[in-house]
């Protein structure tokens, strides 16, 4: 159910890594708890960020819910045409990543969850 390919966090965001770039978004068992997504905010490119930071947040019909990054990095690309239409987070959240981070550790990565991991926390 989970990608293989990502880390996961506690708080629900998934990060696949490509090099010294991940890309970030919200897992599909947040998407899920939150219900229909209304509204998305994303920090603007060139934002420092460290693990654990805000980075942006996601809204739906039920809350308004907080993106953490899962590493330290800098905000090198947003993905802009998901702001205008949220929805699709909830047709395809793996596939609909919202920020991309230029890494300052990839090694902080090592700490995350892996998929099995992951799915173990949210049964």
């Amino acid at each position: 159910m989970y990608p293989q390919d990502f880390k996961y966090t506690h708080d629900h965001e998934w990060i696949q890594i490509a090099d010294d770039k991940g890309r970030i978004g919200i897992t599909d068992y947040a998407q899920n708890q939150l219900g229909d997504i209304v509204y998305l905010e994303l920090p603007e490119v060139g934002k420092k960020v460290k693990k654990g930071d805000v980075l942006g947040t996601v809204e739906s019909v039920k809350a308004v819910s907080e993106i953490f990054s899962p590493v330290s990095g800098e905000v090198v690309e947003v993905n802009k045409p998901l702001t205008e239409k949220p929805e699709a987070v909830n047709g395809d959240a793996h596939g609909s990543w919202m920020i991309v981070l230029k890494l300052t550790d990839p090694k902080e990565a090592d700490g995350l969850l892996n998929a099995t991991q992951y799915a173990e926390l949210t049964k």
